[in-house]
């Protein structure tokens, strides 16, 4: 049951949801959150600062079968262009790097496994216009933006229903 619900998560094959179950003993309940699970597995960069020096932001090793799975299925996961996986690869990438946007992806299969294993219900994906559903208007000003550094102007009319 486990094993095919993990397949829907997009990168996590059958032989993925296999390794997943066979580390976590295919039971979540022993890590509070899902933020815990990525604590564990070490797929969260640290954030350490003192005195205004920013320290290493380096992640740990970890559990070395799952980070391997995980990367290879947040490689295979951001190819979709047309998933909320893909869009997020590539917006983080612009800001943050390919290697630090790819650890983040992988952070969201982390997320997705332990939600999927908790609730026993497929994956959702939020789909690649999430973000623009989200904030509308963020989506305007940056269209407003990139239209102005091409020396063109645009009017945003509501479409009448």
């Amino acid at each position: 049951m486990c094993s095919e619900v993990l397949q829907t998560i997009p990168g996590i094959g059958r032989p993925g949801s296999e390794i997943i179950i066979a580390e976590t003993g295919g039971d979540v309940a022993q890590f509070a959150s899902a933020h815990h699970l990525a604590s564990w597995i070490e797929v969260c960069p640290g954030q350490n600062e003192s005195a205004g020096v920013s320290k290493s932001g380096r992640t740990r090793p970890g559990n070395a079968n799952l980070k391997r799975l995980l990367g290879v299925g947040a490689m295979v996961a951001i190819r979709n262009k047309g998933s909320y996986l893909g869009v997020f690869f590539r917006r983080l990438t612009a800001r943050r790097g390919g290697k630090r946007a790819l650890v983040a992806v992988m952070r969201k299969l982390v997320i997705a496994v332990w939600h999927v294993l908790h609730d026993h219900e497929p994956y959702r994906d939020l789909g690649a216009d999430h973000f623009t559903r989200r904030d509308p208007e963020r989506a305007m000003r940056r269209m407003l933006k990139e239209a102005n550094s091409l020396g063109l102007t645009i009017r945003f009319d509501p479409i009448p229903a």
